[in-house]
C-alpha cells in the first residue's frame, strides 16, 4: 500500500481544520498542519484532530508548504506520495482517493484537482481567481503547449518528483512554480475534475485586494520567467 501524507497550509481556519481533517480518507498515514502564524486556535483544533502540527512563522503559502516538506525529509521513512490541499474546507477531502488514483493506477508523476465550472459551488470562486486562472493557464498554453486548465491547491504528486523540482516560491507563486516545472522537467500529469465549494471564512488572498494583486504578479512573473528560458 503507498505512504501518502498530506501538508495542509493554514493560517487562522479554527473553523474548518477539524472538519478538513475529519473527512481525510484513511488511506493517508499522516496528515500535516502547518499553522502560518494564525491568532485563533487553529494548531489547537488540528491537533485534537489527530494531525501533526507545525509552526511556520513567516507568513506565506509557500513558506509554509516548505515548512511540511522539510519535515517530511527529516522522517528515516519516506512517503510514496505528498497530497497538498487548504484548510478552509472549500475542497471536499474525501475526494483525496480520487486525486492519487492515477499516481497509483497509471504511474502519473503529478496530478491537480481541477475545478471544473459544472462541480464548483456558485460563488466559491471569486471573479479574479476565475480571470487569474485562465490568464494563467492560457499563458501555459500559448508558452509550453501545457494542458493545465486550473492552478486548484488540491494535488497530488509523487514525493521524489516533488523533490526534483526543488521548489522555491515562499509566497502565492507556489501553485504556478510547481505546474511550471512538471512542464519544464517533461513529468507525467493530469487533471481530475473535483468539486468545489464555498470557504468558511475570508480568503486571505483573493479576499483582499492585496492579496489579489500580489497573486497575480507571482503567477505572472513566474511564467514570464520560464517562457524566456
Amino acid at each position: 500500500m503507498a505512504d501518502i501524507k498530506v501538508i495542509i497550509p493554514a493560517i487562522d481556519e479554527g473553523d474548518s481544520i477539524a472538519q478538513v481533517i475529519a473527512e481525510i480518507p484513511n488511506s493517508a498515514s499522516e496528515v500535516i498542519v502547518v499553522d502560518n502564524g494564525s491568532k485563533d486556535d487553529t494548531a489547537k483544533k488540528a491537533k485534537r484532530s489527530g494531525a501533526t502540527v507545525l509552526a511556520e512563522s513567516r507568513k506565506g503559502y509557500g513558506f509554509a508548504c516548505l515548512k511540511g516538506m522539510e519535515y517530511v525529509d527529516q522522517q528515516s521513512k519516506k512517503p510514496d506520495i505528498i497530497v497538498f490541499m487548504d484548510g478552509d474546507y472549500s475542497d471536499y477531502p474525501e475526494e483525496l482517493d480520487k486525486i492519487v488514483a492515477p499516481i497509483l493506477e497509471k504511474n502519473i508523476d503529478f496530478v491537480v484537482g481541477a475545478r471544473k465550472k459544472a462541480l464548483r459551488e456558485p460563488g466559491s470562486m471569486t471573479p479574479q481567481q476565475v480571470f487569474g486562472n485562465q490568464l494563467a493557464t492560457f499563458l501555459m498554453r500559448l508558452f509550453f503547449r501545457a494542458k493545465f486548465t486550473d492552478l486548484g491547491p488540491f494535488r497530488a504528486i509523487k514525493y521524489e518528483k516533488l523533490k526534483a523540482l526543488d521548489m522555491q516560491d515562499k509566497t502565492y507563486g507556489w501553485t504556478v512554480e510547481m505546474q511550471l516545472k512538471i512542464l519544464k522537467q517533461k513529468m507525467s500529469y493530469i487533471e481530475v475534475p473535483v468539486r468545489y465549494k464555498q470557504r468558511i471564512g475570508v480568503s486571505k488572498v483573493s479576499g483582499t485586494v492585496k492579496g489579489t494583486i500580489f497573486a497575480g504578479i507571482k503567477i505572472l512573473g513566474w511564467i514570464f520567467k520560464y517562457s524566456l528560458r
